[in-house]
């Protein structure tokens, strides 16, 4: 808990027993969290058993994709700041004080892991992938500059962390099924003039398992489609009226 406000930390999982109880472990075990969330996408496994036993609470969603996860995920936790993770221990929880620093000031914050320094040996984001995700920022960046001039690198991360009521504000304006989920979300609260800010984060190695949408340069080409596409279908909506924007202010302070 902060402030009085609860944390929640999602975790979208399918197939992922070889590592699931040791994320939950990680930040379940964190002196602010509050609740570990995993949503189980449909797992053939033991993957709900293991994250149980380590101290989660198991949601399912039948839905396939990794934004149907997501979304199950925060309708379905607890928390007024929700926090969201990968299954497979690329992400740590020591990371989390830097999220929640800007808790106070911001309605969304990403993690990018396009910072060189902060990659470790062995983690998923060689050349190739790390430029195409700059690319794929810089692209939403400047369709976006006007009017909100945001400052991306990363479009693709999952460890970002949004106060309950922004997602209660974008919700209805997310659709994507699969990995467009993430820059959607952006897109969206950019749509509400929400302040969505990034920083650094900690990316290492996978800890299990193979990645579902960066494997090989095939699956990286679909994914960097689908994600584009989605970045410039939300632009191409409607601009929403002044009366319908969520509130762009700070989030309010609890009681």
């Amino acid at each position: 808990m902060l402030n009085g406000r609860r944390i929640s930390v999602i975790i979208p999982a399918y197939n992922e027993e070889a590592t699931i109880a040791a994320v939950v472990t990680d930040f379940r075990t964190h002196p602010l969290v509050d609740e570990v969330l995993v949503v189980d996408n449909n797992c053939r496994d033991r993957t709900s058993a293991l994250a149980a036993a380590a101290g989660a609470r198991v949601v399912t969603e039948s839905a396939a994709g990794y934004g149907h996860a997501l979304r199950c995920g925060m309708d379905h936790a607890s928390g007024d700041l929700l926090v969201l993770t990968e299954a497979d221990g690329s992400f740590r929880a020591h990371d989390l004080e830097k999220f929640l620093a800007y808790s106070a000031d911001c309605a969304m914050v990403l993690g990018t892991r396009t910072t060189c320094q902060m990659v470790g040996q062995g983690a998923n984001m060689h050349r190739t992938l790390r430029w195409g995700n700059v690319v794929a920022a810089k692209i939403l960046e400047l369709l976006w500059y006007i009017p909100v001039e945001p400052r991306l690198t990363d479009v693709g991360c999952t460890y970002r962390m949004l106060h309950r009521d922004t997602w209660r504000i974008i919700r209805d304006g997310t659709r994507e099924a699969g990995p467009g989920f993430s820059p959607e979300m952006i897109c969206e609260a950019l749509r509400h003039r929400l302040r969505v800010i990034e920083i650094p984060v900690h990316y290492g190695r996978r800890e299990g398992g193979e990645s579902k949408h960066s494997r090989g340069m095939s699956n990286i080409a679909r994914t960097a489609l689908k994600m584009f596409r989605c970045i410039f279908r939300k632009r191409l909506q409607r601009a929403l009226p002044a009366a319908r924007r969520g509130n762009p202010a700070e989030p309010a302070k609890p009681e």
